[in-house]
């Protein structure tokens, strides 16, 4: 088994009803616990402007599963959740399930790169991840804490009483 970091991300549909069910599902992926989750955070978009705000998290997982296997089952979620894949990058999106690290591993493969790119330069994905495991060092030796004071906790807002357990 090894600790997977999962970035979770929604700004339609409800957003944090499309959280709570993607962690619901995360828990039902084969080989694979569910061992924590983030408080769920309010961020402001990337890309266009004309958005709504994302609703974002971060979960830990104990997975057996190879890295392309567990991507196959974060995009099987979004699917059944109702995410629409588009040429748009950053563009609004019912459920958006990011692999941010996989152990130790670094990953380069045309379907994945992990870790994830700019996860070192995104407060929405490194303060929920830092609520997890504030001690983590990425697998080229970084502090989490070193990225987190170059990365300001502008456009973020914690929602606290959303909190989401495992």
């Amino acid at each position: 088994m090894e600790r997977v970091y999962i970035g979770l991300g929604s700004n339609l549909a409800e957003p944090v009803s499309q959280l709570r069910g993607a962690l619901a599902a995360l828990g039902e992926i084969p080989r694979t616990h569910l061992a924590a989750v983030s408080s769920l955070y309010a961020s402001d978009p990337l890309g266009p402007p004309d958005q709504p705000r994302y609703v974002n998290a971060a979960a830990a997982l104990d997975t057996g599963l190879t890295p392309l296997e567990l991507l196959d089952a974060l995009q099987a979620i979004e699917l059944s959740q109702g995410r629409v894949r588009k040429d748009e990058r950053w563009g609004p999106r019912t459920l958006d399930l990011d692999i941010l690290l996989f152990g130790q591993r670094r990953i380069d493969e045309p379907r994945l790169q992990v870790p994830h790119y700019h996860m070192h330069a995104r407060a929405f994905v490194l303060y929920p991840l830092a609520e997890l495991a504030s001690d983590l060092r990425l697998p080229d030796g970084r502090p989490l804490q070193a990225l987190l004071e170059r990365c300001p906790f502008e456009g973020l807002e914690r929602l606290p009483e959303m909190a989401v357990t495992p």
